[in-house]
């Protein structure tokens, strides 16, 4: 299930913290869990916590707990909309609802054709930016008018054919 070269990124991770606390690489190995695998099954979070020493649950906590862990399979585009107070303000749930209907999906679905999952998170530390989003937990997106939600997906959408 996590290849041998994944465990060995998994040891360089341990390597940077005391050796009586090791499971301080969690967060390090369930990234290069979904960087491998795409996402975080509850199969590499047993395995992950067998190679730390912890408690598979632990490990799911943490899974759970952040946004950038992939707890199933996702879309080419994971696009996160933030809908937090601030931004649900400044039309984040607008923005969102604007993505279901261009992308024919509710939030938390994935395209028929595996390119786009929609998701809404919390904070994402840009409310004076709202309506934000971010793309594969990297890109942050700002302002977006619907007709930049359009371009960004049309534009994604067209490279992501390609």
């Amino acid at each position: 299930m996590i290849s041998e070269e994944s465990k060995v990124r998994f040891a360089q991770e341990v390597a940077k913290y005391p050796v009586d606390q090791k499971q301080s690489a969690v967060m390090a190995c369930l990234a290069i869990v979904q960087q491998e695998s795409g996402y975080v099954s509850a199969e590499s979070e047993v395995l992950v916590a067998e190679f730390l020493g912890m408690a598979p649950m632990a490990v799911h906590e943490v899974t759970t707990f952040y946004n950038m862990y992939n707890q199933q399979p996702v879309g080419k585009y994971k696009l996160n909309v933030c809908t937090n107070l601030p931004c649900q303000l400044r039309d984040g749930g607008k923005a969102l609802k604007h993505l279901e209907h261009k992308l024919d999906i509710k939030m938390g679905e994935t395209t028929p054709d595996g390119m786009f999952t929609l998701q809404q998170c919390e904070c994402l530390g840009a409310c004076a930016d709202s309506p934000v989003l971010l793309v594969n937990d990297q890109t942050m997106c700002s302002f977006m008018s619907d007709d930049k939600l359009d371009q960004l997906v049309d534009g994604l959408r067209a490279v992501g054919d390609k």
